[in-house]
């Protein structure tokens, strides 16, 4: 499956923005799906993810509460809504699809594909 991610962009702290990643190739439907993040110098982290039909969404613990992730299975998309950004929200956000449902929600090894990931920059 091919997954292309859109949305980034230059944001002050405080504002918001959606990301959304579109899936080709393969049933949307058959994947967990997930958001994680690396700013720089730092390893890719978990950022938030969603079952196959929606009905469980997870999130860190520092993104819980200000970002909601969601999924159109009849568009093959999943999309992050960040609210309330800070500086530290800054960095190269990438979807991700677990395809085999092995391992962690929250693990970067469980997914199989990635998108090529869009850019969030939050100014203080």
């Amino acid at each position: 499956v091919q997954l292309q991610a859109f949305g980034g962009g230059l944001v002050q702290a405080g504002g918001s923005l959606s990301l959304s990643c579109v899936a080709s190739g393969g049933t949307f439907s058959n994947y967990v799906m997930g958001w994680f993040r690396q700013a720089p110098g730092k390893e890719r982290e978990f950022v938030a993810a969603i079952t196959w039909n929606g009905a469980n969404t997870y999130y860190s613990a520092s993104v819980r509460g200000r970002f909601t992730i969601s999924r159109d299975n009849a568009k093959n998309t999943v999309s992050l809504q960040m609210n309330s950004l800070k500086p530290e929200d800054t960095a190269v956000y990438y979807c991700g699809a677990d395809g085999d449902l092995e391992g962690a929600i929250y693990a970067l090894t469980s997914y199989d594909y990635w998108g090529q990931g869009t850019q969030v920059t939050v100014s203080s």
